[in-house]
């Protein structure tokens, strides 16, 4: 009997029937990542229901030699949670420890594969709320997130998971547990576990359970569509904002282009704005019950001298939620234009803020010089560098363009970023996907020092190999 064979009759055995999914059918959906780009093979699907249960499917993995791929919701963007293709890894799924254990006014205690949107139902119901959202809210887990260091469209004024999680469970590769829930603001007793596995995307311990923070529930909001000359002054917009209010709680910006794509492929979107602007910005401003001036009235008046100024070419103010709700639906629907377009090279990444208005300018015309008939544009989150850059292939290109002109473009996209002092990843992590690229571009003694904890914490490498380091 093989290593995995005898693994999966252990964990039956110790943890019952409902813990092992051995139907190639039941697994399949799982073995292909968010994009379609990576497609793996596992011999069973491994679902603990807590985390005594986890600890026992580590300590088995460990005994037998079998590498395990933590797995939430499965929506990662770079291949994270996609087991090997060669059927070395096995799937351990936590979607079964979906319990929310304690839920107060200002913190909750879940377990990591509590789904995002239930997480902001239930604090929504206490009067509060957990101030991260993304898209894949609807099937993106808790555990995940935090193991991703995921962001998001409010890290502007709360910031990403990093910030948001008061305590992390997890159990370590030799299948104990470290309980660090409590939550305790002040805590100098050397390392820090928790923080060291946010964003670790599973290679140093599995996340069972998080302490994350809530904040109060938005009384009010108000979202403002600007027109802009150039993202220069998208970041003036900003600054002058930032500096008469603290409850910018977003600020996208993205060029005309991107308007364009959206609004010729997507249907039921209208254009904002009567005219069309070079640049455009998405601002939402919130408040609480404790603020005295309500959100829109801010806004109005802030933009209002935003115009006088020479800061701003047009500005209006959503007059109800399902107006708030059309401009945000542009913009999250960016990514789906371009797919509809053709075939194009996306890359998450993000430059130090105040480099990032004559970045999105300056490379996406090196691209385009250096890859005639490419398109290449950026958007994103202005007020923490983080671009979303995407090179469209020349018009006709098929399918193929992805595996034979994109990987140069991307290398050069990567090299731009690295000469700026950014990123590579500024929310999606690394995964499969950019785990070459990070040994090329990282500098050596970071890199050494994550491979030497890796090498000390997971000694046998059975955690979600082939992700982040090789």
């Amino acid at each position: 009997m093989s290593g995995q064979a005898e693994m999966i009759a252990a964990v039956r055995a110790e943890l019952g029937e409902r813990a092992v999914v051995t139907d190639p059918r039941e697994i399949e959906p799982w073995l292909t990542d968010w994009r379609g780009r990576w497609q793996g093979r596992s011999p069973a699907l491994l679902q603990p229901a807590s985390t005594e249960e986890v600890a026992a499917v580590v300590r088995l993995a460990a005994q037998h030699g079998v590498p395990l791929v933590p797995q939430g919701g499965n929506t990662s963007m770079v291949g994270g949670a996609t087991p090997p293709a060669d059927g070395g890894g096995m799937l351990l799924s936590l979607r079964r420890m979906n319990r929310i254990r304690a839920l107060a006014a200002d913190h909750a205690v879940v377990e990591a594969g509590v789904i995002l949107q239930t997480l902001h139902a239930a604090a929504a119901e206490r009067g509060a709320r957990f101030p991260l959202t993304l898209g894949s809210r609807g099937s993106a887990t808790v555990g995940g997130l935090a193991a991703t260091n995921a962001g998001g469209t409010q890290v502007l004024r709360f910031g990403t998971m990093r910030r948001l999680v008061l305590g992390v469970e997890a159990v370590l590769a030799d299948g104990s547990v470290c309980d660090g829930l409590s939550g305790l603001r002040k805590d100098n007793r050397g390392y820090d576990l928790g923080q060291l596995l946010i964003g670790s995307e599973g290679t140093l311990g599995i996340i069972t359970a998080l302490n994350l923070q809530l904040v109060p529930a938005v009384a009010a909001r108000a979202v403002a569509w600007v027109g802009l000359a150039d993202p220069q002054a998208g970041l003036d917009l900003l600054r002058s904002l930032q500096s008469a209010t603290d409850r910018v709680e977003a600020f996208e910006v993205l060029p005309e282009d991107s308007l364009a794509r959206v609004l010729e492929h997507i249907p039921g979107t209208r254009r904002p704005l009567a005219g069309a602007h070079p640049w455009h910005a998405l601002i939402e401003l919130t408040a609480s019950d404790a603020d005295a001036e309500p959100p829109a009235t801010t806004l109005e008046r802030l933009l209002g001298e935003a115009l006088e100024r020479g800061l701003i070419e047009d500005a209006i103010i959503s007059g109800s939620d399902a107006q708030a709700d059309a401009f945000w639906r542009i913009r999250e629907s960016i990514s789906e234009a371009e797919r509809a377009i053709g075939p194009a090279a996306q890359h998450d990444i993000s430059v130090p803020v105040d480099a990032m208005p004559r970045f999105m300018v300056e490379a996406a015309a090196q691209v385009e010089r250096a890859f005639p008939g490419t398109h290449a544009s950026g958007f994103g989150h202005l007020g923490d560098g983080n671009i979303h850059f995407h090179v469209r292939a020349p018009v006709g290109a098929g399918p193929e363009w992805l595996e034979r002109e994109a990987p140069a473009a991307t290398r050069m996209v990567h090299d731009l970023v690295t000469a700026a002092g950014g990123s590579i990843s500024a929310e999606h992590g690394i995964g499969q996907m950019k785990r070459d690229e990070l040994a090329r571009l990282l500098p050596p003694a970071r890199l050494a020092a994550m491979k030497a904890i890796k090498a000390a914490l997971d000694p046998k490498g059975i955690l979600n190999p082939g992700k982040l380091l090789d």
